[in-house]
């Protein structure tokens, strides 16, 4: 098979969707890939590495489109890019449909055969190639937060940490998974008071075991949200329903009795958010203010991290993109989880999330 990378379209977004290193284990399997020149520079891959490894460099995204039989990305394709869709194609990328149905329609129209990322499992049930990102995303959180907490950056001028005789930041984090566990962990780590909320009791306690006394737990009801809200200095927006939008769960009620200054990471707005006044920015203009409150809402947060965000999804993204590349049919044979990441096969919608996000009928695979 032909395999082609191009040049991220997203605002902001330096990552690339292959690596030097995943050309040379294609090319040593028997497939030939093109990379649109400059495609790596912003995790620092340049063309003569990807020359090196056995790649094809091309001078335009359009010839890439036009050859590949599957495209390798990071993020959606953006509008620029839905005139190069073509039936026939595998198109391999987060796509996070259920926030976007201009990007949905486009898909459909094309006839292209869309995997996204974010729905693929794993034996376990797990999110194989949703988790490296939201690693990342969940330990960014904390650290943007911490930014944006400063006085010169619109908030409260709190130390996260503290010092002695002074108090910590409050930190609420709604959401116990990978984003939320990560976030919990570097959190705790600063040593500020950290309070994670979840619906799933058996997370709870397992995050009880592995923080102990070093963070709160609490199971998730609306009033508990609201009441943490209000001590929060810092909430982490960290909830997932796989494939489908992000539930609202900080109502913008809440906002008028938080304090003056605090921020919101709503790490969920790649999924429309958790928050109801979240709505999307880009990393060179990260932040708005609503009711007081500091909203950073950067959709493409592992983006900031090309380099680390490059390496680790791709770790995780080659040995599908090996098995897709001898055909899709036999790689869903071989790896089960593949089928519930086909988000769009030949023209009709097969994720039953994104179904029944904009009320589309669902085809199965």
């Amino acid at each position: 098979m032909i395999i082609g990378t191009v040049k991220e379209r997203k605002q902001q977004e330096f990552s690339v969707g292959i690596t030097p290193d995943n050309v040379r284990t294609y090319v040593s399997k028997g497939h030939t890939v093109l990379v649109e020149t400059g495609a790596g520079d912003g995790s620092g891959f340049s063309d003569q590495e990807y020359v090196a490894a056995g790649a094809q460099i091309t001078a335009a995204a359009e010839e890439v489109y036009r050859d590949a039989g599957m495209i390798v990305k990071v993020k959606e394709p953006m509008p620029s890019e839905f005139s190069l869709l073509r039936r026939g194609q595998i198109l391999f990328t987060y796509l996070h449909l259920a926030a976007d149905r201009v990007v949905t329609e486009a898909l459909l129209a094309a006839g292209t055969t869309a995997v996204a990322y974010e729905t693929i499992r794993d034996a376990a049930g797990a999110l194989p190639l949703l988790k490296p990102m939201s690693e990342i995303a969940g330990r960014l959180s904390i650290q943007e937060g911490a930014k944006y907490l400063e006085k010169p950056y619109g908030g409260r001028g709190v130390l996260l940490a503290g010092v002695p005789g002074v108090p910590k930041a409050k930190i609420v984090i709604l959401g116990g998974g990978v984003v939320g566990t990560n976030a919990c962990k570097i959190a705790a780590g600063f040593g500020a008071d950290v309070t994670i909320i979840d619906v799933n009791l058996d997370r709870l306690a397992y995050l009880d075991d592995i923080f102990g006394s070093r963070i709160q737990t609490l199971c998730s009801t609306d009033a508990t949200i609201e009441r943490e809200c209000r001590k929060a200095d810092l909430v982490i927006g960290a909830v997932l329903i796989p494939g489908g939008a992000a539930p609202k769960l900080v109502k913008r009620g809440y906002l008028q009795d938080m304090k003056p200054g605090s921020v919101i990471v709503d790490v969920a707005v790649d999924q429309g958010g958790c928050c109801e006044t979240s709505r999307p920015t880009y990393h060179d203009d990260p932040t708005f203010t609503v009711d007081g409150v500091v909203h950073y809402c950067v959709g493409n947060m592992p983006g900031a991290v090309p380099r680390t965000s490059t390496i680790a999804l791709t770790n995780a993204t080659i040995n599908y993109g090996l098995a897709m590349a001898g055909g899709l049919e036999s790689a869903v044979a071989k790896l089960p989880g593949l089928k519930p990441g086909i988000n769009c096969l030949d023209g009709k919608l097969t994720c039953p999330e994104v179904g029944a996000a904009f009320g589309i009928p669902v085809a199965a695979v």
